[in-house]
């Protein structure tokens, strides 16, 4: 009789083991799991129409990253990681109608600075003067190799959207007023 409580015992405390807790792998990948930055010359953009004007008038859209985050799983030799990036775009005087694309971008960098994984990538919106607002969430998946765990912890995320250099110097005059 006692046997058995004591092996019943044991039943309950492996299910309850198995129910409760991460695996190994889950805990790992979720301490390593690295948290996109934002750069900051690119959380925005306003897009002007074809010509030399520039006044508010002159809009096509403005675009802004809301915020992002990351996702991880951990696999042999490699951290599988989902970037997600809300972006929010609004359509300005000169918004034409059809398909409106944001640039955006995801980096990841290694310990010394060095870009080894860039992606490009578009969000397509449909705006227009009677729908102006769009927002979206874009998933971008990048894999980390690593021979040790904790060589994870020196990889980091760069994202945020692609402005052409008059873009970006636009965002730039802009932050100085």
């Amino acid at each position: 009789m006692r046997l058995r409580t004591v092996a019943g015992l044991a039943v309950v405390a492996l299910v309850l083991t198995a129910c409760g807790g991460r695996s190994t792998k889950e805990q790992a990948a979720a301490a390593y799991c690295p948290q996109p930055l934002t750069v900051q010359d690119a959380s925005r953009i306003t897009r002007f129409k074809e010509g030399a004007g520039r006044d508010p008038r002159d809009v096509v859209f403005e675009a802004s990253m809301l915020g992002a985050g990351t996702t991880c799983s951990m696999g042999r030799n490699k951290l599988e990681v989902e970037v997600v990036m809300r972006i929010a775009v609004n359509a300005g005087p000169s918004v034409a109608g059809g398909v409106t694309r944001v640039p955006f971008f995801v980096r990841v960098l290694d310990g010394g600075g060095s870009v080894i994984v860039g992606k490009d990538e578009l969000a397509d919106y449909k705006i227009s003067t009677t729908s102006p607002r769009g927002v979206s969430d874009e998933t971008v998946a990048v894999t980390l190799p690593f021979s040790e765990v904790r060589d994870l912890g020196a990889y980091r995320i760069a994202v945020g959207l692609k402005p052409t250099p008059e873009e970006l110097q636009y965002n730039r005059r802009a932050e100085a007023r």
